[in-house]
């Protein structure tokens, strides 16, 4: 065995060994004849690797060989020492899971129920609306609907769905049992449907309103007016009259008594508030005689006194609570509330115009009516839908 002299690099073997005592043995370099003291070389390798390591530090060659000694010696303890924290760590890991709660897993929300013809619905806006009776189905059969959008109601309860298109006019009794069915101009769209307490039905077709007898459909003859054919809507008054919207020159409001007879125009009756024409106005009225005026086109209500008199606007274009997108109808309860339909549900406000409620049927209401017992009925295409309120 040899070992590099510390002092010269030279190679120094065992062999020449010059003297022996006890545990130590010294040798003598035969380049520089320098004397070096050797441990016990012969106690084991532990000993020879220390030596070994002692005796290089001084050359460069032999440190690289006696570093690989002391970095694996080194990294014995320090293997230990990763074993035992993966070993920690594989044991919390149980303990982690445990108090990490875990995400809910999203399941699907199951849809609202919605009630049957004829049956009770779920209670809706908070409490404000409860349905009580739907009927109606897509078809042309009898009670069945293509394009409803205009309902009316009489005195008795008797309500009246007209069809957009095709000029059928179908009635149900009370509970939304069929009865009958007769039709007006096939050809033209039917842009307004009413009725009074005695069971007259006036429709608007071609800008004119004509009277019908709601059970058996006879034509009664049309409603003359000097600034002839115009008209757009049409509601019944708790008179017994009419409140038409007039549209040929001008946005008019036009008031007749039960008799016929024009009581009062309101002349440009919106544009004269906007400085805007209005192309298409909805009518409803209050038991007070108080005319509303939706502007379909400036997304607003307008309210009228029995006199004529604007008194008050509310409403604007926008998705706000208070505001309209797409406004197709309104109507009036026997509280003064009005209720205001479009894409978003039916608004609900105060008789100051303070938005109230918002409430969703299914569907959109392209048409609603107030019976006498304060229901409210909507006409939603292909269904009827009635509602008590709070």
């Amino acid at each position: 065995m040899t070992f590099d002299c510390p002092k010269c690099g030279a190679p120094v073997s065992f062999a020449s060994v010059t003297d022996q005592r006890g545990d130590a043995a010294t040798v003598r370099c035969g380049y520089c004849n320098s004397s070096l003291m050797v441990p016990d070389a012969l106690h084991g390798r532990p000993a020879q690797i220390i030596s070994q390591i002692q005796l290089n530090i001084g050359n460069p060659v032999a440190r690289v060989g006696s570093l690989k000694w002391l970095w694996l010696i080194l990294l014995i303890p320090l293997a230990g020492i990763l074993i035992g924290v993966l070993a920690m760590v594989g044991a919390l890991l149980p303990v982690v899971r445990m108090i990490t709660p875990t995400p809910a897993s999203k399941s699907p929300v199951a849809a609202p129920p919605t009630s049957r013809p004829g049956a009770l619905g779920g209670k809706t806006a908070g409490g404000f609306a409860a349905e009580v009776l739907r009927f109606g189905s897509e078809g042309i059969g009898p009670g069945m609907f293509k394009d409803a959008r205009s309902i009316a109601v009489d005195g008795t309860g008797r309500i009246y769905v007209g069809e957009y298109s095709g000029g059928r006019i179908q009635v149900f009794d009370a509970s939304g049992q069929f009865e009958t069915q007769w039709t007006v101009d096939p050809k033209m769209p039917l842009r307004g449907l009413a009725a009074d307490r005695r069971g007259t039905v006036y429709t608007v077709q071609s800008g004119i309103i004509s009277r019908f007898d709601g059970s058996s459909g006879k034509a009664l003859g049309a409603i003359s007016y000097a600034g002839g054919w115009g008209f757009d809507d049409v509601v019944t008054t708790a008179d017994g009259g009419l409140v038409a919207a007039w549209y040929k020159n001008r946005d008019d409001i036009t008031r007749f008594a039960a008799d016929g007879r024009v009581l009062r125009t309101m002349r440009s009756a919106i544009s004269s508030v906007t400085g805007d024409s209005e192309l298409d106005m909805r009518i409803a009225a209050d038991g007070l005689g108080n005319i509303y005026a939706l502007g379909t086109f400036s997304n607003a209500v307008f309210k009228f006194s029995p006199e004529g008199k604007f008194v008050n606007r509310f409403g604007s274009a926008g998705d706000q609570p208070g505001q309209f997108r797409a406004p197709q109808a309104i109507a009036v309860d026997g509280q003064g509330r009005i209720f205001v339909s479009d894409i978003k549900g039916i608004q609900v406000f105060d008789g100051d115009g303070r938005y109230l409620q918002v409430f969703k049927p299914e569907g959109v209401a392209s048409g609603m009516v107030f019976n006498e017992k304060n229901e409210l009925l909507v006409a939603g295409r292909t269904q009827v839908i009635k509602f008590t309120l709070n």
